[in-house]
């Protein structure tokens, strides 16, 4: 039995208007909650800065936590539960002036010993203990973007190769759609930008374009068939309507294993299935509406629609 029946006729074209409202909605709430919160919440990968991942016996709370610290002359910049709150794992995060890199052996020491001493840290233990310092961050803050602005580059490329510019166009915004509409999603829960998600991103670019080139790929396809016999947006219905199980089964599996990730995964893999588990449903919502928007706006602008 199939999920969607072989000869589908949903007027995508004629909710396309609609759908482009929507995701200008959208995209001014992301960039606005990316405003609101500074810009992203830098992992101390970015920003530089100590981090420690620590586990802890009995479940506290994030205030009860940064309240021990604070009175006991530990000041973090951030303390961040890890996973769901019966995992009882914490980030605490500190500035590279509290601790410095020469302080780092020191201050394990001491965190030891204020486990001991305090009875709501009993039974804690220290998994790890990164130091970033402040301009490897700043250099990788460059690194990232230049990464992410050179996959959308290299895509935009491949694209105008193999179809034509308009084609390229189209994938590089809804790309662009996509990547915003994640990390307003990574804002808004006020989850740390780190390269795990920097990583995610670049997998869902990867995810999103070849979604949207097996929709120009059919699109090209109906119009060498039909020859012009038919108009340009009823042939862009066709092929959207064509290639709409395979987008919803592949989307929908991938979604699963994403999910079992975030739920069972751990903490290590968490920020990432979380990521793109966002970029899973907006890449294949922008390649449906988005992308192929585009070209028919254009194609209207530049008035050679048929």
């Amino acid at each position: 039995m199939d999920l969607i029946k072989p000869n589908t006729k949903i007027d995508f074209v004629g909710k396309m208007n609609k759908a482009v409202v929507f995701s200008v909605i959208l995209t001014i709430l992301a960039i606005g909650s990316l405003v609101y919160h500074k810009v992203p919440n830098w992992g101390v990968e970015f920003r530089g800065g100590t981090e420690i991942h620590m586990r802890f016996a009995s479940t506290l709370s994030t205030a009860d936590l940064t309240k021990v610290l604070n009175e006991s002359g530990y000041h973090p910049e951030a303390v961040q539960r890890l996973g769901f709150e019966g995992d009882r794992e914490y980030l605490l995060r500190f500035s590279p002036d509290v601790v410095k890199f020469d302080q780092i052996q020191a201050f394990r020491v001491e965190l030891e010993k204020l486990i001991k001493e305090k009875p709501e840290l009993t039974g804690a233990t220290i998994l790890r203990i990164d130091y970033i310092g402040p301009n490897v961050g700043k250099e990788l803050v460059g690194k990232a973007i230049i990464s992410v602005l050179l996959g959308c580059v290299g895509i935009m490329i491949y694209v105008m190769l193999r179809f034509e510019f308009v084609y390229a166009l189209g994938a590089v915004i809804a790309l662009a759609h996509d990547t915003i509409m994640t990390m307003g999603a990574i804002s808004i829960t006020n989850k740390e930008f780190t390269l795990t998600i920097i990583a995610a991103l670049l997998t869902i670019i990867g995810f999103s374009v070849h979604d949207t080139i097996i929709i120009f790929d059919r699109i090209r396809e109906n119009l060498k068939k039909c020859g012009g016999a038919k108009g340009f947006t009823q042939v862009v219905n066709e092929s959207v309507n064509q290639t709409l199980s395979r987008s919803i089964l592949t989307s929908f599996t991938v979604f699963l294993v994403l999910l079992s990730l975030y739920l069972l995964g751990g903490t290590v893999i968490h920020d990432f299935a979380f990521t793109m588990i966002f970029g899973v449903l907006f890449g294949t919502y922008s390649s449906i509406f988005v992308a192929s928007a585009i070209v028919i706006y254009w194609k209207k602008w530049t008035g050679t629609l048929t």
